[in-house]
């Protein structure tokens, strides 16, 4: 039966990291794949995580199952997190949240409910949108389309026409949202633009989604979760897909988690009760290491205080290779403005370059860059920063 197979496509991220890796120019650069890396161009382990890790090794837990839905603890702590201990979902019991493998775990359990629960429900996801969302949902059976997000002349937030295509969407369909730090456009609805997206929302009927990968990576822990929060409106439902790779560093520890949110406990339940059929089917349930990390952080005052500032360091070494990269672009080619670069969100952005250009850098340069000319800002550091910029005004 195999023999009939063709080799599938390349992952348009992923596969650009293994043409990286076989690259021997020892001035290569990867600015592709969404990893957080340092200074030097390392993904660092946090002092933190390390020190969970050390509690967790000591404690020597047992190795049963956990249960379908994961860690109790975690998923509390979770909750916690993006909403607030105090606030009345939380209290009321109408948040519940379930662990999952990673944030892409979270959304595939998510398409797999809706699909099961609402099958004639169409996700709708920002153009553009992280290159992985269509897959999931297809993959689940769930038809897909798009509203409007990125004005690509202006390199900003086109809102007017994304308020007008929300309008239109039918009652009962899914909204996909990003939560904060949008990938791969790095541009994120203001407060005030949050409060008309809501309004749309739940005057039309619509279910949003939305994931939550990069809570931290933004402004802050709080602000970040402005747009979730006024998803968040007294009896609204809604899910929420989060994910702690980049904010923790637990990257391979594949560590997410999905939460619905209904207008009463036991709605929150009945709805949980799928949940967890789904991942039944699926993984079964989660594994322990990545929740125990995160739970442990959380669950100390010292620990998590730790963790913060971590996060702040990482938060502002992106913020500051934005505004160094548009120093440097000045410099290198001053009738060219990337200024909009520095006000941009978390770990992505929309360099403005086009499909030619990007393949350029790579075939002549190798410099490695999604086609749609999205740049990890984290790649870049004082000590590539420099030839970066020369290549890129050598292509355009």
């Amino acid at each position: 039966m195999f023999q009939s197979l063709q080799n599938a496509p390349p992952d348009p991220i992923l596969g650009l990291t293994a043409a990286f890796r076989e690259d021997t120019n020892p001035d290569k650069i990867n600015l592709g794949v969404g990893i957080y890396k340092d200074a030097e161009g390392k993904t660092p382990s946090l002092a933190s995580v390390h020190q969970a890790e050390t509690r967790l090794l000591q404690a020597a837990g047992d190795k049963g199952y956990l249960p379908i839905a994961g860690s109790p603890a975690y998923r509390r702590r979770v909750l916690e997190l993006m909403i607030g201990r105090e606030h009345e979902a939380l209290a009321s019991g109408r948040a519940l949240s379930a662990q999952t493998p990673g944030g892409t775990g979270a959304l595939r359990v998510a398409a797999d409910f809706l699909h099961q629960k609402f099958p004639t429900a169409t996700i709708w996801m920002s153009s553009p949108t992280w290159a992985n969302h269509g897959n999931i949902f297809a993959s689940a059976g769930m038809p897909t389309a798009t509203y409007a997000y990125y004005d690509a002349d202006a390199k900003n937030l086109n809102f007017d026409a994304m308020l007008a295509e929300l309008k239109e969407i039918p009652a009962g369909d899914v909204v996909l949202l990003h939560g904060c730090c949008h990938n791969p456009s790095g541009i994120d609805p203001t407060p005030q633009q949050w409060k008309q997206i809501g309004d749309v929302v739940y005057e039309r009927g619509l279910l949003p989604l939305v994931d939550f990968a990069y809570q931290g990576f933004g402004d802050g822990l709080t602000d970040d979760a402005a747009g979730l929060r006024e998803m968040l409106r007294p009896g609204a439902e809604l899910l929420v897909a989060s994910s702690f790779s980049k904010n923790f560093g637990l990257y391979r520890e594949r560590t997410g988690a999905l939460t619905a949110i209904a207008d009463s406990a036991d709605s929150a339940w009945a709805a949980m009760s799928h949940i967890e059929k789904a991942i039944r089917s699926n993984y079964s349930n989660p594994p322990y290491h990545g929740a125990g990390i995160v739970e442990t952080i959380l669950g100390d005052d010292k620990l998590r205080a730790q963790w913060e500032g971590e996060l702040a360091s990482m938060r502002d070494r992106i913020n500051g290779m934005r505004r160094l990269f548009v120093e440097t672009m000045k410099e290198k080619l001053p009738g060219h403005d990337f200024s909009f670069i520095a006000g941009q969100r978390g770990m992505f952005s929309f360099s403005g370059l086009t499909p030619m250009q990007v393949d350029e850098l790579k075939s002549k340069h190798s410099i490695y860059i999604v086609n749609s000319g999205r740049i990890n800002v984290a790649g870049i550091n004082a000590g590539n920063v420099e030839r970066l910029c020369d290549a890129i005004a050598a292509v355009i």
